[in-house]
């Protein structure tokens, strides 16, 4: 049996989540995104106010407020904050604002996050392991709090938590980081429990190898070389993917489409955590 030629990384990669028509699937909602300056939160934000969704967008970078004004400019609900989603006192002054702002509250989305780099064992550093934790991890947190303390009192609501598949295994990024992830995860099993009987739900979007400001520093090296259409080989689609895509998983989850998934870390990776560590045959 032949199979056909393969195709660049570019063509594979599917461009309809940027062109889908609105279909309105958060019309009415409310939503706080994090980390909405660039890659998978901005890409969110923008999804989920063109489903209908008001949308305060947070960051502690200014490019904050370009999402926002490009929401706006495309006839969407936005507001822009910029702070410190790992700051207790920030996170409850965004909520109080989109609860001002917009009446209530029904969809956040705690996706900030930093990577860490990749420090060798032992020249890690206690410094290093607080900032990965503190934005990855007690960030996540504060947000899931008071976003729940208004929500289990309307008895409904959808918390979304950007994880990783680093936090599932091994092999997708440095120490501190992987286990922020996995601890976003635990979290979220955790909390989906606490929350037993109010009607909120807590769910994790787990990303393999996406192609944002975080991890724009392997793209540009494997450019550099030449090597680009090698970059995401290791997983089935091989090929990497795009914010575009890990938004409308979180878009999934936020939606009442997902009224039934709670307590879940959900792989959008192109199959990479689906498989132990093995050599593809050749073709």
């Amino acid at each position: 049996m032949k199979h056909a030629p393969a195709t660049t990384q570019r063509s594979q990669i599917p461009t309809h989540a940027a062109i889908l028509p609105s279909m309105d699937i958060l019309k009415g909602k409310t939503a706080i995104v994090t980390g909405a300056a660039s890659g998978i939160g901005r890409a969110s934000a923008m999804l989920f106010a063109a489903e209908g969704a008001a949308v305060l967008a947070l960051d502690r970078a200014v490019e904050v407020q370009a999402t926002a004004a490009a929401i706006r400019s495309a006839g969407g609900q936005a507001i822009a904050v910029v702070a410190d989603s790992s700051a207790e006192q920030d996170v409850a002054d965004a909520v109080a604002t989109v609860l001002q702002e917009f009446g209530g509250l029904d969809v956040c989305f705690a996706n900030a996050g930093i990577s860490g780099g990749l420090v060798p064992f032992f020249e890690e550093t206690a410094e290093r392991w607080r900032e990965v934790l503190n934005i990855n991890l007690i960030g996540t947190f504060l947000l899931a709090k008071h976003a729940a303390m208004h929500m289990v009192t309307r008895k409904r609501g959808s918390i979304i938590c950007t994880a990783s598949v680093a936090g599932l295994r091994s092999g997708a990024g440095g120490i501190p980081y992987s286990a922020s992830k996995a601890g976003v995860i635990s979290m979220v099993q955790t909390l989906a429990n606490q929350l037993t009987g109010t009607g909120v739900r807590i769910n994790a979007v787990c990303p393999g190898l996406i192609e944002s400001g975080m991890t724009q520093p392997i793209f540009e090296r494997a450019r550099e070389r030449g090597t680009e259409n090698k970059i995401g080989q290791l997983n089935p689609l091989q090929r990497y993917g795009v914010p575009q895509e890990i938004a409308q998983a979180a878009l999934f989850l936020a939606s009442d489409a997902a009224s039934y998934v709670n307590g879940q870390a959900i792989a959008v990776d192109g199959g990479l955590s689906s498989s132990h560590p093995i050599v593809i045959g050749r073709r």
